[in-house]
């Protein structure tokens, strides 16, 4: 059994002082105190040994490690991990493995932790992480209900330039509605290829992506340029969970054809691989049943949207009640003449406060919430990870 909290070594002191007594047994003693007998004797016996010094707590530590690195051992992993600064403990430990098999070479978690005192690995950053859509995935029923977007990985051509392809279908149909090799994989070349398929097949009632730039930032509701583009167009932006590529599997699908068909080997130069893309395009929508179309081509089943590209930008659309304030062009709120920073990604863009409570208010861009806002405190608290029911706590 323990000591009692009270005072661990005050207990055992007055343990000992009754012990010099002699006027109760060990036994007695120990149920008064409320140890073991066992645990009575050996402080006796440190008492006897170290006097009352010998009261105090020792180091659970052993005296000998048989996992301790011996000094030689510990400069070979030092040297090792300079001629080869970019290697983990886990590499390190299997090069070392090769170059002496018969040497008790110590664990991987040894040698990091070896390579942290000596100041040779340090912590990575903590990266910010978009935050999670909160919205559930639609199910595409019917075409134009959602589409998806993607860059396929980047390769070379054979003059050594750059291919970033961006590809658009549509989820129920599989339509491939853009295969286009870009200059960059930024919002404002994805804007352009967005834009000329809208205005060819119209606008979805959703578009599918991942979590990565240029659809999505680290931004309050991971707003990206791009996606506000979306919302005032009256697009819902959906976004897969990180680490889920199988949410939109369909599209990673085509991907993987498109590689086999298209890319595999990659072209001359961007022109012909451009070339190459449309043919094939062109033979994925027209001539390549689907087995999940129940035979039918792509194009078989894709209709145009009814909702067409519209020639201005429409305004958001805030319910009544709502607040609306503008906010400056470094992304502050101003409220009560004092301003409160949100995000640059809403500069010169008009934000909803809906007020919740004394001055208390959802902030909303257009339909998706984005944070909360304090008007007293003038604090901005950005959407969370897992989105609370009833906002923050105050």
């Amino acid at each position: 059994m323990a000591w009692r909290e009270r005072n661990a070594l005050q207990e055992r002191n007055e343990f000992i002082t009754e012990w010099l007594k002699r006027d109760k047994p060990v036994a007695e003693l120990s149920r008064i105190y409320g140890i073991s007998r066992k645990t009575a004797y050996k402080w006796l016996e440190r008492f006897k040994e170290e006097g009352r010094a010998g009261l105090a707590e020792r180091s659970h530590a052993p005296h000998l490690s048989p996992q301790a690195i011996n000094e030689s051992t510990a400069a070979r992993i030092v040297a090792e991990r300079e001629q080869r600064p970019t290697w983990g403990a886990r590499k390190i430990l299997q090069s070392l493995r090769r170059q002496k098999p018969a040497h008790p070479w110590p664990a991987a978690s040894s040698i990091g932790e070896l390579l942290k005192r000596e100041g040779l690995i340090h912590a990575r950053r903590r990266r910010r992480k978009t935050p999670p859509s909160s919205e559930p995935l639609a199910h595409a029923a019917a075409p134009n209900q959602v589409w998806c977007a993607d860059f396929k990985g980047w390769f070379r051509c054979g003059d050594g330039e750059r291919c970033d392809p961006f590809t658009v279908t549509d989820a129920c149909s599989r339509y491939l509605l853009r295969c286009q090799a870009t200059e960059k994989s930024d919002g404002v070349h994805v804007r352009a290829v967005m834009e000329a398929a809208f205005r060819e097949y119209g606008l979805p009632e959703a578009i599918r992506t991942d979590n990565g730039a240029p659809f999505a930032s680290r931004a309050p509701g991971g707003l990206s340029r791009l996606s506000m583009w979306w919302l005032q167009l009256g697009i819902r932006h959906e976004r897969i969970e990180p680490g889920h590529p199988e949410q939109n599997g369909r599209h990673e699908r085509m991907h993987r054809t498109l590689k086999q068909e298209a890319a595999s080997p990659p072209a001359a130069n961007r022109r012909r691989q451009q070339q190459a893309f449309a043919e094939f395009e062109r033979i994925y929508n027209r001539e390549r049943p689907h087995e999940a179309l129940e035979w039918r081509t792509p194009a078989e089943v894709y209709t145009a949207s009814t909702r067409a590209f519209p020639a201005r930008l429409p305004e958001l659309e805030y319910p009544p009640g709502v607040h609306l304030r503008r906010i400056s062009q470094q992304g502050s709120l101003k409220w009560h003449c004092e301003r409160t920073f949100l995000s640059e990604v809403l500069a010169r863009q008009t934000v909803g406060l809906l007020e919740t409570d004394d001055d208390f208010f959802e902030v909303y861009y257009g339909p998706l919430l984005i944070g909360w806002f304090d008007g007293r405190e003038h604090v901005f608290e950005p959407e969370q990870p897992c989105p609370r029911k009833h906002g923050p706590r105050r």
